[in-house]
């Protein structure tokens, strides 16, 4: 009986012969990284793929959402006096993700 890595090499070494491995758009090229790999700094880039393997984010992720539906609240805002209160509601939040952000860097912990 074949192991399982002697049988997805027998499938691979088929898929190369017939040549479906060349039809696929990556064939030849690096696999590109999970987004944002590139801008997560290295001492965090584990933990983070533990998290999003897990089924979690960051809470870092969380004020980002809320910052996009902040900002897509202030675009479609017509009365003055509320769109004052998003304008303040979306500059104290992204003081929070500064800061936060910052914090990270600085200890290089979460």
């Amino acid at each position: 009986m074949k192991t399982l890595d002697q049988q997805i090499a027998g499938h691979l070494a088929d898929a190369h012969k017939s040549g479906e491995l060349q039809s696929a758009p990556s064939y030849g090229r690096p696999l590109a990284g999970p987004e944002g790999w590139d801008e997560t700094p290295e001492e965090f880039r584990q933990a983070f793929k533990i998290l999003k393997d897990a089924g979690f984010a960051p809470p870092e992720i969380a004020l980002f959402h809320e910052r996009a539906r902040l900002r897509a609240s202030l675009a479609s805002e017509c009365d003055p006096g509320a769109r004052k209160l998003r304008e303040r509601e979306l500059s104290e939040l992204e003081q929070k993700i500064a800061l936060r952000l910052e914090s990270l860097r600085i200890k290089a912990q979460l």
